[in-house]
């Protein structure tokens, strides 16, 4: 590990308010995200005259937009922010989200909201420079539980956000836009007059094109054994995590007949399980078992909520998976903090562009490996019917993640 990634020159206590903005900026940034989500497929409708089918169609196509730009622009945003500093990339992409909030209320066809989708996938990747502020400012021995708290604002997000977004857009489908647009901009504000640097003149690196690509991103992931290992872990992970966002719809209208309420109120359970976990759960156990133990632990309950999510033969059972699928997220701030005690203070950015951009790879597979699986073993000539099949595969990426990860730490902890 380097020495430079393992201090923390500056106090926690100078640093407290800055987490404080942190939290709120995601809690915003993903509110404003939310917001949008039940609304763009019916905008997307509107354009070509309710055909559901062909809007579906467009609907991923732009989700695999935003996933392309995630991919690309993570890691030049996270090069930027070790050689410019955290707060300039923060703050450009809360009133460059902001701008492209407008563009996509104002949208006058399919084109221009493509356009406005797109730039979202650009600007949207500074959450990967919000995770590098985290490690600048919070002791490594400190900071799986502080990404535990930071995560809280996800979950608050998933489940206020598409809430609002769905009462505004009964009112008029532009509104969610106009009301995404001023929340970033607000929180582009409010970072204005907060938000202090975290990373000193001193700690930053040189901006180099070969490390600020996803090709040099990847690289860069491949410079330590352990971080390659981790990394391909998180990719499997994250393919797993497509599962959700892919299937879930469609898999409880089709096998329990759910409705778009039961469907709501399920996906807010959702976020608030994986809220208590990530606000008081992590920061416990990762001091009991540490943060590998913690690692296992979170991917096995992963893998054993997706099991239940597949086997429930009813909406009831399918519930007593969600509280075990939300210890889950202890993986996911175990391997953050494992990950950026590998790095230097400077490359703190490159590893949170490089690690966005392993999540946007999984993005861009994912919908098309889970939506076919499901389409398969629901279909006419499925050598069995069953639906429950792309969460069988998905909780087996989870296994083969664990299997990965506990190689690639076992050099660390028998070092």
């Amino acid at each position: 590990m380097s020495e430079a990634a393992g201090t923390n020159a500056t106090a926690p206590s100078a640093r407290s308010g800055a987490v404080i903005f942190i939290f709120v900026t995601l809690l915003l940034d993903m509110l404003a995200l939310g917001i949008i989500i039940p609304i763009l497929p019916k905008l997307i409708e509107g354009f070509v005259n309710n055909d559901t089918a062909n809007a579906a169609r467009i609907f991923g196509v732009f989700g695999s937009i935003w996933a392309l730009m995630q991919f690309v622009c993570s890691p030049i945003l996270g090069a930027l922010s070790d050689r410019f500093g955290r707060r300039p990339v923060v703050l450009l992409s809360n009133f460059g989200l902001s701008a492209d909030y407008v563009l996509m209320a104002l949208a006058p066809n399919l084109i221009w909201l493509f356009i406005g989708r797109a730039i979202s996938g650009i600007t949207s990747s500074s959450i990967s420079t919000v995770f590098a502020y985290i490690a600048d400012v919070t002791a490594p021995e400190q900071r799986a539980a502080m990404f535990g708290k930071i995560g809280v604002a996800f979950g608050a997000g998933f489940i206020m956000g598409p809430a609002l977004g769905g009462l505004l857009g009964e009112i008029d489908p532009r509104l969610p836009f106009w009301a995404a647009a001023g929340l970033s901009f607000v929180n582009g504000l409010y970072g204005l007059f907060i938000l202090p640097e975290s990373l000193p003149a001193e700690r930053r690196a040189p901006f180099k094109w070969k490390s600020a690509n996803p090709i040099g991103a990847l690289q860069f992931l491949r410079s330590n054994p352990t971080l390659a290992g981790l990394s391909l872990a998180t990719f499997f992970g994250q393919l797993a995590h497509v599962v959700l966002p892919s299937v879930f719809v469609l898999y409880a209208t089709h096998r329990y007949g759910w409705d778009t309420g039961t469907v709501g109120a399920t996906l807010a359970l959702v976020g608030l399980c994986g809220m208590v976990v990530q606000g008081a759960a992590i920061g416990p156990i990762v001091k009991l078992l540490g943060e590998r133990n913690a690692l296992f632990l979170g991917l096995v309950c992963g893998a054993l909520g997706f099991v239940i999510f597949g086997a429930a033969p009813t909406g009831q059972l399918f519930w007593i998976g969600i509280p075990v699928m939300a210890l889950w997220g202890i993986s996911g701030a175990a391997t953050q903090a494992l990950t950026t005690q590998l790095v230097a203070a400077d490359q703190q950015g490159q590893l949170q562009g490089a690690t966005s951009s392993v999540q946007s790879m999984s993005e861009l597979i994912g919908p098309f490996l889970f939506t076919l699986t499901f389409a398969y073993f629901i279909g006419d000539n499925a050598p069995l019917k069953m639906p429950g099949a792309p969460f069988y595969l998905a909780g087996a990426l989870l296994l083969l993640a664990l299997a990965i990860a506990a190689r690639a730490t076992a050099a660390k902890t028998t070092a």
